[in-house]
């Protein structure tokens, strides 16, 4: 009995009995310590946590979203190269995109500091270009992708579609005037495809125009949505002949005569991207700048799938870059006295956002591996990028969503990714006409009209 006397006078010792009395206004204390005392020892211990929070200040895992550890399969020399390529990005580009792509303009200071990458026209043999794989060349969009969708696409352009038309479809005369320029950001080029009444079905409907004049090709029509077109140097268009009604390919330069651009204005994505409709009236370009080796749309096809493959590492990191983004958000935003990163909705969220990254990651891995060995088809491509890009779609509207209102806020780095994500969805030809390719692939029924 004395016992329980000192442990009751030191249990009054400690009890605050102001607060005491502020909780008996809220509670039936009677009651509480009643339901406590049926408790065992386990549930006492789940109901203190539940509490304190835990009380204990918890330092999370670093964030890791290679989650499948992936770029362990590169050799040490890509690894490295991978690492200077984030360093780059991380202190060049990641604190002034936000600036730049609210008020829709371009970076032109980085683009010295760009060339010395040296990753430019990256797979290509010769010219200053590297001779590396295209799984490397993958990493690397995927990686300008996790900072900035609109420069990852400026680097697509200018080393994909641009100087990739040179060099599959040029001769040794445009390659040695233009690729060693352009891989050095010396020369900047562009790629004019898509039209303002014609996008992803430009196979079977061009509308562009070319016809012979002696020496020179007369062009008309117009191209819309056209990547670095405002400022390029020349700019690859793609016209159907009146002659032989077939594809050819041309580099047309910025001072050709009937050559003008406008910017597109008013974008909701992709805004450092400086897109131009493009104004080909009677344009005339020399024989010398026809591209010789593209002479029907199966040649353009060859420059869109070896493009198509980077679109979706470019997906990859733009989902990477809203997960990694919204991961460290939910570990530092306390909500109830803890980080919102421990509940599970929000983790179930989390969970979902790198089951699909993953997904992705390892797609795109193998897809790669099947360029480099030569495998590569229409329908490996396309694939991917219809994969990605819906899977881009979904990660990064959870970003968004487990950030709250925060979530559309430039500053939390997540809202560009959720507006760039639609561009790229679309870009490259639409969820449509890549499902297409793949259907007549598997089914052996093409179902384009």
């Amino acid at each position: 009995m004395l016992r329980k006397v000192k442990n009751v006078i030191k249990l009054l010792k400690s009890v605050d009995f102001e607060q005491l009395e502020k909780i008996s206004k809220k509670v039936d204390l009677p009651e509480v310590l009643g339901a406590v005392s049926k408790m065992d020892e386990g549930q006492l211990k789940m109901a203190m946590k539940m509490l304190t929070g835990g009380n204990k200040k918890r330092t999370p895992p670093p964030i890791n979203a290679d989650f499948y550890d992936v770029s362990a399969k590169l050799s040490e020399t890509d690894r490295a190269l991978q690492m200077r390529v984030r360093s780059f990005l991380e202190s060049e580009v990641k604190p002034i995109v936000n600036k730049y792509w609210l008020h829709d303009e371009f970076p032109f200071e980085i683009i010295p500091k760009l060339a010395e990458l040296n990753v430019c026209g990256y797979t290509y043999q010769g010219y200053g270009c590297a001779g590396g794989s295209s799984l490397m060349d993958g990493i690397i969009a995927s990686e300008f992708g996790r900072i900035d969708p609109s420069i990852a696409t400026f680097l697509g352009v200018q080393s994909g579609l641009a100087m990739g038309s040179i060099y599959l479809c040029g001769s040794d005369a445009q390659k040695q005037e233009w690729l060693p320029a352009m891989q050095k950001l010396e020369k900047i080029g562009a790629f004019g495809l898509t039209e303002p009444l014609v996008g992803s079905g430009t196979a079977g409907g061009l509308t562009t125009t070319c016809r012979r004049e002696g020496d020179h090709w007369v062009l008309n029509g117009q191209k819309k949505w056209i990547g670095n077109s405002t400022f390029s140097d020349m700019t690859v268009i793609w016209a159907r002949d009146l002659e032989d009604h077939q594809v050819k390919g041309f580099i047309v330069r910025k001072e050709n005569p009937g050559f003008s651009v406008e910017k597109i204005k008013g974008k909701m994505a992709l805004r450092i991207v400086q897109n131009g409709l493009i104004t080909l009236k009677d344009c005339r370009v020399p024989e010398s700048d026809r591209l010789v080796h593209a002479n029907t749309f199966k040649d353009t096809a060859k420059v869109l799938q070896m493009t198509r493959a980077g679109v979706a590492w470019m997906a990859v990191g733009c989902a990477r870059g809203a997960y990694e983004n919204a991961l460290a958000y939910t570990q530092e935003r306390e909500q109830f006295g803890k980080p919102i990163a421990s509940f599970q909705l929000i983790q179930n969220h989390l969970v979902e956002m790198l089951s699909n990254l993953t997904a992705m990651q390892t797609l795109v891995f193998r897809l790669s591996e099947l360029q480099d060995e030569d495998k590569l088809k229409d329908e490996h491509a396309s694939l991917a990028k219809v994969f990605c890009t819906m899977r881009t779609r979904d990660i990064v509207s959870r970003a968004r969503e487990v950030m709250g209102g925060n979530g559309i806020l430039l500053e939390y780095n997540v809202a560009r990714f959720l507006a760039d994500a639609e561009a790229i969805y679309s870009y490259e030809g639409t969820k449509e006409i890549n499902s297409l390719i793949v259907g007549r692939s598997i089914t052996g029924f093409s179902a384009f009209v």
